[in-house]
């Protein structure tokens, strides 16, 4: 018995919009899988490796280290070590996580009785608009958009059993593959004009003075960097994306398998683990070692490297992800550095924000806006800054967690999705 008045008569349409808001509210924090949080932290952490050579070179050099700069010495052991540890492996994880929580967001919707699939398109929707800014106005190496597009692709497969996602990410992922060696064979092929070849092998190998502009672009204003960039993100999505989709897909769909599987919550048992861990690693660090030795005795010759030779990494990387997958949840299970793991985990909970805050301070170092290093830090540096980075956000999500209960873009993306207003401060 209380002794508050009765509240007023609700019409159905009222009930109705209530009951709406109720199933399909954003996930509250006793809701969270812990460990799909500590390893999205963990691939945050390494992504900065590679997406700092974007911001800090000249765009060629990503795929092509020896477009820019030296290559040897130093800056060599640098290179080697970002393309052993990190090239695709932190990001294929970062696509099987996404993949993982598209099912995650459907099943507790749809399990408190709501309809999911307005909401998830309205969210890839909003998604996409965040990533195009993001590409347009901040940085070209955007992968927004392409999880955008992807995430509205895979969602009809998320009921399909957990084999039946493995086989058609395998079989999405190798058709992908599969298309770049053909583009290979086709754009050496005699068939193809030797005019169109150097046109492939400038985009490969820049001249000096298209890659000086470049710097000069980067370090100067706004107006003239952002002309470049539009350029850059444009062909972006209109070259590279349609590449990366297949890819992309892939590793989603065998997110949602391992999320089937309770492999991402980390719901087996640790022998299963060691042996993800395990097997993973001696399988996909053969296949980098050797793309890695096959590129350099190359010397990086596009004929050789850019399709060919991209092709084992691209291969090694996603059991080499998997490998990173069954330590971080073997240390999940076992409670290895529990206060490390929160902080990872804040991380993780924060990912969206802390993805877009790597690319607005790491821009602040290398833009003309900033400090304006673009094309003068070498690779042992960016290594340090990348790692830097990382310390930096390690300290500062478990702090805003502290006062709210969600991170600022976070929050601003489930209000847009959900269209309502969800709480901002912790409770």
């Amino acid at each position: 018995m209380t002794d508050e008045p009765n509240p007023p008569a609700r019409s159905p349409r009222a009930l109705h919009r209530s009951r709406g808001r109720q199933t399909n509210a954003p996930v509250r924090t006793p809701e969270r899988i812990g460990s799909l949080d500590v390893l999205r932290g963990f691939a945050l952490l390494g992504i900065p490796l590679m997406n700092i050579q974007s911001f800090s070179m000249p765009a060629a050099t990503y795929t092509n280290p020896t477009a820019w700069g030296d290559l040897t010495g130093a800056n060599l052991a640098a290179w080697m070590l970002t393309e052993f540890f990190a090239n695709g492996k932190f990001i294929t994880l970062f696509s099987i996580l996404f993949g993982a929580g598209i099912c995650l967001f459907a099943d507790r919707i749809e399990g408190r009785g709501g309809k999911a699939t307005a909401v998830h398109y309205r969210r890839m929707g909003w998604l996409l608009v965040f990533g195009l800014a993001h590409a347009y106005f901040l940085w070209i190496g955007d992968i927004l958009v392409a999880y955008a597009v992807c995430g509205s692709l895979i969602y009809p497969a998320r009921r399909r059993s957990p084999r039946s996602l493995l086989i058609l990410g395998l079989t999405v992922f190798s058709a992908g593959s599969a298309i770049s060696l053909i583009s290979g064979v086709a754009v050496s092929s005699s068939y193809v004009p030797e005019d169109a070849k150097q046109e492939i092998a400038a985009e490969w190998m820049p001249d000096a003075q298209d890659l000086e502009a470049e710097v000069a672009a980067y370090r100067g204003d706004w107006r003239r960097r952002q002309a470049l960039r539009a350029e850059q993100a444009l062909e972006m999505h209109l070259v590279v994306l349609p590449f990366l989709v297949w890819s992309v897909t892939g590793t989603m769909l065998l997110g949602m398998a391992l999320y089937r599987m309770g492999v991402l919550s980390a719901a087996r048992d640790e022998r299963f683990y060691r042996r993800l861990a395990a097997s993973g690693l001696l399988i996909g660090a053969p296949l980098v070692v050797f793309g890695i030795c096959w590129n350099l005795d190359g010397d990086f010759r596009w004929d050789r490297s850019m399709f060919f030779g991209a092709e084992f990494n691209n291969w090694g990387r996603v059991p080499m992800a998997l490998g990173y997958c069954g330590l971080v949840m073997l240390a999940a299970r076992c409670r290895i550095l529990p206060a490390v793991q929160h902080r990872i985990a804040a991380m993780g909970r924060m990912a969206f924000t802390n993805y877009i805050l790597q690319s607005v301070l790491t821009a602040a170092v290398f833009y003309g806006h900033g400090l304006g290093r673009f094309g003068s830090v070498e690779r042992p540096g960016q290594i340090l800054i990348a790692l830097g980075l990382g310390l930096v956000q390690l300290w500062l999500s478990p702090l805003w967690l502290r006062h709210f209960a969600y991170g600022p873009l976070e929050w601003g993306w489930r209000a847009l999705t959900y269209r309502s207003w969800p709480h901002f401060r912790a409770k």
